[in-house]
């Protein structure tokens, strides 16, 4: 049965977000209400060199009071395709640049409470350049194989949910066996 949104109050407005206190009901008189982190939508990049190796970066991460190993991603500003999103970020947060682009993914991250969607997309045939980081990131990259991202998952070294996901898709899509160096 389809829901009808019935009223939608903004709660808060950041500049990277805004929460929202949402009700929907269906024909049936059944109805939902809740707050609602709302998000214009993230671009996610798996940076792949010459060689197979991937791109990540580390930077400090204060909803989860830690620094994290992850793909590089940034919001979709407003007007934004996505795809031009990932090649903006790629280019502020790694310098590189990408020739090629494969549609990997795009998921809710927590539907339960978060309208945000993220795609992740393949960066191949790369170029550097000068990184460019907004003023609040200190931003750290490394290459690492997929069999060390992997191990790093397995250890609860990488606990990102976009990289998990997109290193497993990455992974059966290539048809590459486990174990093998990347």
């Amino acid at each position: 049965m389809p829901m009808r949104l019935i009223s939608s109050e903004e709660l808060c407005r950041t500049p990277i977000f805004r929460v929202t206190m949402d009700r929907a009901v269906d024909p049936r008189g059944f109805e939902i209400q809740r707050a609602i982190v709302q998000h214009q939508g993230s671009a996610v990049m798996m940076p792949v060199d010459a060689r197979g190796r991937i791109l990540l970066v580390r930077q400090y991460r204060l909803p989860a009071r830690a620094y994290l190993w992850e793909l590089p991603a940034g919001r979709v500003d407003p007007g934004e395709t996505v795809l031009r999103a990932a090649k903006r970020e790629l280019r502020e947060e790694t310098g590189f640049s990408a020739k090629k682009w494969t549609k990997i993914a795009s998921f809710w991250a927590s539907p339960g409470y978060v309208a945000e969607k993220m795609t992740i997309y393949a960066a191949e045939d790369l170029t550097a350049g000068q990184a460019q980081p907004m003023e609040d990131e200190r931003i750290e990259t490394r290459w690492f194989s997929l069999k060390e991202i992997e191990d790093l998952i397995d250890s609860g070294k990488i606990n990102d949910a976009k990289t998990i996901i997109a290193a497993g898709l990455w992974r059966r899509r290539n048809g590459k066996q486990r174990g093998k160096k990347a």
